[in-house]
């Protein structure tokens, strides 16, 4: 009789953990469902980059030249996809700087007309470009979310491109979809604010009653094929 009673009162946990727990687990159904209902390159953005032709450097270049009592670079890369070599010296604390690779002279900010240039070089689309804003690091744009000073192209299709003003480089492509992608993502991990925190009290406290759940449902599945073996029983009786 005891077990039977325990059963009971399990089925009935189970019943209001389920009313509980039934919209993340269904909201984490729906938004797993949406991100990986496109390949990861695509909502990246990934198709709309251009193929990088890699060319020999010249035989001369000039490392980049750093005044006297200034931080050093921890790494020099030197690009040919301009008409002249670029120098990217990135630093300790994460920035990058342009310098000529011809005589290693600090290079300005990208201009809005820079970085139209590196668009026409590195992004393949049919979509118009409509926009071409700059932002600071202070206030980066939501979808970029990265403490660098930018320059962001919006096209008639909603793709944005974010190009580093002090590196020239395209740090980012957000197309629609990602950002589809990013709000399912914010659902997901239950962080609409910052999209970034993926373990925090709420999530694991719902991620553990969801697994408690599936296990009581799974104790229980013997237990109803237990009470259908016995009826099955008596009626052949």
């Amino acid at each position: 009789m005891a077990r039977p009673r325990i059963m009971q009162r399990l089925a009935r946990w189970h019943i209001w953990l389920g009313w509980l727990i039934g919209l993340p687990l269904l909201m984490w159904t729906l938004t797993g469902l949406v991100m990986v209902s496109r390949p990861i390159d695509e909502v990246r953005g990934e198709h709309l980059r251009a193929e990088v032709v890699e060319r020999a450097l010249p035989a001369q270049l000039a490392l980049p030249a750093i005044p006297e009592g200034q931080p050093r670079p921890v790494e020099v890369t030197f690009v040919t996809g301009t008409q002249a070599p670029v120098a990217l010296a990135r630093f300790a604390d994460g920035t990058t700087r342009r310098f000529s690779g011809e005589t290693g002279a600090v290079l300005p900010d990208l201009s809005a007309s820079d970085a139209r240039d590196v668009l026409a070089r590195s992004i393949v689309t049919d979509s118009p470009l409509v926009e071409v804003r700059k932002f600071d690091a202070d206030e980066p744009p939501f979808d970029f979310r990265r403490p660098v000073d930018v320059w962001r192209a919006e096209y008639g299709d909603g793709t944005r491109v974010y190009i580093g003003r002090a590196s020239g480089e395209v740090l980012a492509v957000r197309t629609r979809f990602w950002r589809v992608f990013d709000f399912m993502w914010g659902l997901h991990i239950m962080d609409l604010q910052t999209r970034e925190d993926s373990s925090h009290p709420i999530l694991i406290l719902f991620a553990a009653l969801g697994v408690l759940g599936s296990l009581m449902g799974i104790v229980l599945l013997f237990r109803r094929r237990k009470v259908r073996r016995r009826e099955s029983i008596h009626a052949g009786r």
